[in-house]
């Protein structure tokens, strides 16, 4: 099942009060690229048929009922990279690119999970 981040969430939220999208799903799409990786959209958008709502964090998430085999065991995060730039950053077990973060790898403040 796909998850949110606590960090991703806070984020989330933020961006939700900011642009007036209170309550409204966040939407994530996946697609294979040509080198097989994969590439990934998100943005606010209401569920509609062929849709799977899910809730995670205090956000609602839709997502593509044919999305949902490259989303699967998915987080969404919002962490600061190594350039200090905070991002969203995709932890997909099925990404051929996907490296699973080491436990010995301090946790960043940004970066706390459910």
């Amino acid at each position: 099942m796909f998850k949110v981040s606590k960090a991703a969430a806070v984020e989330l939220k933020r961006s939700m009060a900011h642009h007036d999208f209170d309550d409204m799903p966040i939407r994530i799409a996946a697609q294979k690229s040509a080198d097989g990786s994969i590439e990934y959209q998100m943005g606010f958008d209401e569920a509609g048929p062929g849709d799977t709502m899910v809730a995670s964090s205090g956000i609602d998430v839709v997502i593509a009922n044919d999305h949902k085999p490259l989303l699967a065991g998915t987080e969404l995060n919002y962490v600061t990279t190594d350039d200090g730039e905070k991002n969203f950053i995709f932890l997909n077990p099925n990404d051929p690119t996907f490296v699973q973060p080491s436990q010995s790898d301090p946790p960043a403040s940004s970066s706390e999970t459910d």
